[in-house]
C-alpha cells in the first residue's frame, strides 16, 4: 500500500468488481479485467459492522412455505411507457437504477414522473448535481405542476437518510448516486467505496421503510454504468436509456427486473415540453420511402412482451481494398457469420464487397430472430432488386443454413397484420395452426429456400 500526502494509506480498487490490491497490477485479481485498477484511499475497518443491519425486522429461521407470497402493489408513475419498462410501475421498497449518457433525458423523465405522482403521493427529489433553482427553471420550462413536489439539494448521505426518515416519502429519486458521500468513509464522492456504500445504505433503507427509491447512475464511455459492477447486483431493477442525443427518440430498456420481465422497453420522443410517450413505436422505426428500394427489409422483433416492426437496411458495394463489414444497431460478429452462411449454402459471394447494415431509428436489436431479415436485405442490395411491398420477415439462421423458429411467432404476425402488412416470410416451425386474417404466410426451412422464394414473389 502507498501513502497519500496526509499519511493515509491508498489501495488500488477495481470499479468492475470492487476487488482491491496493495499495488497496481495490469489485471484485476478479482474479475480478471485488464487495466481497471484505480488508486483510492484505504478505508478503516473500525466501526464498519455497526452500519450493517438486517433488511427486514427479523432474521429468524423459517421454512419457505411459512412465508406469505403476495403480489406487490404497483405505484404508477403517470407515464405509460416508463411503467411498461418497470413491469407495471414502481414497487414499494424496490430500488431502481437508471443509467444513460449525459443529456439523454434521465433527470427530465424523473422530474416529469414525480410531477405526475406528487398529486396523489408523497415524493422527494434529492439532487446532488443541480441546485434547486436549476431544477425549478427546468420544471417551469416543461410546464410541470410542482406544488407538492419536495426537493432536497444535498450530497451528504447521512443528511439524506435522516430526511427520508422524517419526510417519509413513498417515492424518492437520488440524482445521482455518484455524487453522494458518507461521513463514514474518507474517499471522495464517486469512488468505488463511496458508490458501493451509499447504494447499500439506501437499498437497506428502502427495504426497511418501504420507500421506492430511484437511483440515477452515470455511464462510462463504453456505455456501462460507472462504479462497481456490484451496484447492479444490489438493486432490484436496472434500466438503461438508449438513443442518439442528436435524434429525438429515446428508449428505456430493462436489463434486470426482480418484479417484472427483462428486455421490456419504453419508447419516448424528446420535445420542447419534455419526453412524450410513443404509443406506436413501429411507426418511428419504419422509413417512409416514396417507392420500393433495394436493400430494405422489415423485421418483426420482440422486445420483452412487445412485438415491434423495424426496418433493416443493407448496402452492398464493390470494395476498394479490404472489404468492410459495419453494423449499426446489430451485432457485427453475427453479420460475418451470416455472410459465410450465404456463401456456403446459397452460393452468394460477398468476399469482395463492402457490407453495411443498419437498424433504422437507433434501436438496438440483440435477438437472433433478425438473421433472416438481414440476409434478405443483403441479397436485395447485392442484386439491386427491391423486396416485395408489405412483406415482413423474421427467423434465426443457423450455421448449417437452417432457418430456426423465433419465440412468440403468432404475436409478431398479428402485429404485422394490424399495421397493414399482407405477407410474411417466417420459419416453417412458426407457421400458425389457424390462418391469421389479412396476412399470407410463406414458410421456409433453409436460407437458400428463402432466397429462391424471393424470385417467385417479385
Amino acid at each position: 500500500m502507498g501513502r497519500a500526502e496526509g499519511g493515509q494509506r491508498t489501495v488500488f480498487s477495481c470499479p468492475e468488481c470492487g476487488a482491491s490490491a496493495a499495488k497496481w497490477q495490469g489485471q484485476c485479481p478479482g474479475c480478471g479485467a485488464w487495466n481497471t485498477l484505480v488508486e483510492t484511499f484505504a478505508e478503516p475497518s473500525a466501526g464498519r459492522p455497526k452500519r450493517f443491519a438486517a433488511l427486514s425486522g427479523t432474521s429468524e429461521l423459517q421454512t419457505l412455505s411459512e412465508i406469505e407470497a403476495r403480489e406487490e402493489d404497483r405505484l404508477p408513475t403517470g407515464i405509460g411507457e416508463f411503467d411498461r419498462a418497470l413491469g407495471g410501475g414502481l414497487v414499494g421498497g424496490g430500488v431502481v437504477l437508471l443509467g444513460g449518457d449525459p443529456g439523454i433525458g434521465k433527470s427530465t423523465l424523473l422530474l416529469q414522473a414525480l410531477s405526475a405522482m406528487c398529486r396523489t403521493r408523497r415524493v422527494l427529489y434529492v439532487s446532488g448535481e443541480e441546485s434547486g433553482q436549476q431544477i425549478a427553471m427546468r420544471a417551469r420550462r416543461l410546464s410541470l405542476v410542482t406544488d407538492k413536489l419536495r426537493l432536497l439539494a444535498e450530497i451528504n448521505l447521512e443528511k439524506i437518510v435522516a430526511t427520508l426518515h422524517t419526510a417519509a416519502p413513498q417515492v424518492a429519486v437520488i440524482d445521482s448516486i455518484q455524487t453522494l458521500w458518507s461521513e463514514q468513509l474518507n474517499s471522495a464522492p464517486g469512488s468505488v467505496a463511496q458508490v458501493r456504500e451509499c447504494a447499500a445504505q439506501l437499498t437497506r433503507l428502502a427495504k426497511q421503510t418501504g420507500i421506492a427509491v430511484i437511483l440515477v447512475g452515470h455511464v462510462t464511455k463504453e456505455g456501462a454504468l460507472a462504479g462497481p459492477r456490484v451496484l447492479e447486483h444490489i438493486v432490484d431493477t436496472v434500466l438503461y436509456f438508449e438513443g442518439d442525443t442528436h435524434s429525438s427518440f429515446r428508449l428505456i430498456r430493462a436489463v434486470k427486473n426482480r418484479y417484472g420481465a427483462v428486455n421490456e422497453i419504453g419508447v419516448f420522443a424528446m420535445t420542447d415540453k419534455g419526453l412524450k410517450a410513443v404509443s406506436n413505436p413501429s411507426a418511428i422505426f419504419l422509413s417512409q420511402h416514396g417507392s420500393d428500394v433495394a436493400g430494405s427489409c422489415v423485421l418483426v422483433t420482440q422486445e420483452g412482451s412487445r412485438p415491434m416492426l423495424v426496418e433493416i437496411q443493407a448496402l452492398v458495394d464493390q470494395a476498394h481494398g479490404n472489404p468492410r463489414r459495419l453494423t449499426v444497431g446489430l451485432d457485427a460478429q453475427r453479420l460475418a457469420m451470416l455472410l459465410a452462411v450465404l456463401h456456403r449454402h446459397a452460393g452468394i459471394v460477398c468476399f469482395d464487397q463492402d457490407v453495411f447494415v443498419n437498424a433504422v431509428g437507433g434501436v438496438r436489436i440483440g435477438e437472433p430472430a433478425a438473421d433472416l431479415a438481414v440476409v434478405l436485405a443483403i441479397v436485395s442490395s447485392l442484386k439491386n432488386r427491391a423486396l416485395p411491398a408489405k412483406l415482413i420477415v423474421f427467423g434465426e439462421v443457423g450455421l448449417a443454413g437452417e432457418v430456426r423458429p423465433a419465440v412468440r411467432g403468432q404475436e409478431r404476425l398479428r402485429e404485422a397484420a394490424k399495421l397493414g402488412f399482407t405477407r410474411a416470410m417466417i420459419p416453417e416451425a412458426n407457421t400458425p395452426r389457424q390462418a391469421i386474417a389479412g396476412i399470407e404466410v410463406i414458410a421456409v426451412r433453409r436460407v437458400e429456400e428463402a432466397v429462391l422464394r424471393l424470385r417467385d414473389l417479385e
